[in-house]
């Protein structure tokens, strides 16, 4: 018994382009696109370049006479060079390429490879609209958006805005390319990512290189309740408010101000949690290793009220140290309450009782200064002001004179002098304190209360103003 088996048949025939699509991972090159390849062979007739396709890319004999000399000379065997895509695939199924187009594309190229590289570039301002920056890249024109533009203000009006924007024209800024669309020509360029990373790449750089002890230059950035933030250029530190000065201080505003320059010293480095401690103060010297040199016991010293507390007001002299006003020696009769004789900004002029720089105390005197030391001391003002209104009102004279009545300059010294310096005579300082007195007291009254005034302060008032009083640094 024969059987007979079925007619084999060949297989089909499958097309060299639909086999490698059905491999997959084929890149399907299309006209336009700029690709990197690497020369195998340079003849007369084409150039063989390596495009990491299935096929190889062909540049024709003629593309070569387009280029320069020094472009021609880099076309070698082993060179890597881009290539614009000018056919797919030509009737003989060759890949057609073009140096030449590639050499006019380039710039694109590069910004294509510069923006997926993430890398940070300097590129001119060239000119400027009213929605950002036109900048130069290579031989084609980048566009940055006032929305990328790191310094410029949200706020702004429409001519703020022009005005701030023309400033940047000629100045070299750094970006980071963002869009690149070489069929449209657009080329978006961000100069906010681009101080976002240097400043983050600054500050890791910075923290690295401080050490603590290190003296720096900074400016300040903004203010805050706690303290000040300082920029050592890129990176911030904090001055925390107990580091502003050697005086206590009730608020930042009181010692520095916004965008002006100040030397600090670096107290500690957080690198994990990148922060900065800094200080004012500790570059400045501390001015109660000199205050025996500076005041004497017994000598009068001018001083402004800083803080006023139920056992008297603090003091801040000359040279910054702070001194304590004691209540019993704010009048020959002690008042019931030192708000009602002074108040934080009033200048006065004092005696100083005690000096101990080891407990960094300085002990003062309102009801031991005279009437006529006060009353020589407010003239002195008087005279002092009158002298700086006569030079300020000579110098606006050389600009815009304004005739002014005769004795103009003396009054208006003097109205300045009586609303900034408020003279406590000690017999008005006196008759108010009695005025606020209810409390009946036997003869004698007045001896007594001076006698205590004489004496130390109460314990519980010296333990108070030591707790006001700011500690020395360690």
């Amino acid at each position: 018994m024969s059987t007979s088996l079925p007619p084999i048949k060949p297989p089909a025939e499958v097309h060299p382009m639909q086999a490698l699509l059905e491999q997959g991972g084929y890149d399907m090159p299309q006209r336009g696109d700029i690709r990197e390849g690497t020369i195998l062979s340079v003849t007369p007739q084409e150039v063989i370049i390596d495009l990491g396709l299935k096929r190889e890319g062909v540049v024709p004999a003629n593309d070569l006479t387009r280029l320069d000399k020094d472009t021609l000379a880099e076309v070698k065997e082993g060179a890597v060079l881009p290539v614009y895509i000018l056919q797919s695939s030509d009737r003989d199924g060759n890949l057609i390429v073009s140096l030449s187009r590639a050499v006019q594309e380039k710039d694109w190229f590069v910004a294509q490879q510069t923006m997926e590289r993430n890398e940070m570039i300097e590129t001119k301002v060239s000119g400027h609209n009213a929605g950002g920056l036109e900048v130069i890249f290579g031989k084609i024109r980048g566009f940055v958006p006032a929305s990328h533009i790191s310094s410029l203000p949200r706020n702004m009006t429409s001519e703020e805005r022009k005005a701030a924007l023309a400033a940047y024209v000629d100045q070299v800024i750094p970006v980071k390319v963002v869009e690149v669309d070489r069929r449209r020509r657009r080329l978006i360029m961000s100069e906010r990512a681009a101080h976002r990373r240097w400043q983050r790449e600054h500050r890791k750089q910075l923290l690295e290189d401080l050490r603590t002890g290190d003296v720096r230059s900074g400016i300040v950035r903004s203010l805050a309740n706690f303290g000040v933030f300082i920029d050592l250029g890129g990176a911030d530190g904090l001055v925390h408010i107990s580091e502003l000065a050697w005086f206590p201080v009730g608020h930042p505003s009181e010692v520095v101000r916004v965008g002006q320059q100040v030397d600090v010293k670096v107290l500690r480095v957080d690198k994990q949690r990148e922060r900065i401690g800094l200080s004012i103060k500790r570059v400045l010297p501390d001015p109660w290793t000199r205050v025996t040199e500076d005041y004497r016991v017994g000598e009068l010293v001018e001083a402004v009220v800083t803080r006023v507390v139920d056992f008297g007001s603090f003091v801040r002299l000359r040279t910054g140290v702070e001194g304590l006003l004691h209540v019993t020696e704010m009048a020959d009769i002690r008042p019931d309450h030192p708000q009602s004789l002074v108040s934080p900004g009033d200048l006065l002029l004092l005696r100083v009782l005690r000096i101990e720089p080891e407990r960094r105390r300085i002990g003062l005197s309102l009801r031991q200064v005279s009437e006529a030391e006060w009353a020589e001391w407010a003239a002195s003002y008087r005279e002092k002001h009158a002298a700086e209104a006569r030079a300020a009102a000579e110098k606006a004279d050389e600009t815009a004179p304004i005739e002014e009545p005769v004795g103009a300059e003396e009054e208006a010294a003097a109205v300045a002098v009586e609303e900034f310096v408020e003279p406590i005579v000690v017999e008005a300082v006196a008759e108010q304190a009695v005025e606020t007195v209810t409390v009946e007291e036997p003869v004698g009254a007045e001896e007594e209360v001076a006698a205590v005034a004489s004496e130390e302060p109460p314990a519980e008032a010296v333990e108070q103003a030591e707790l006001a009083i700011a500690e020395p640094v360690a």
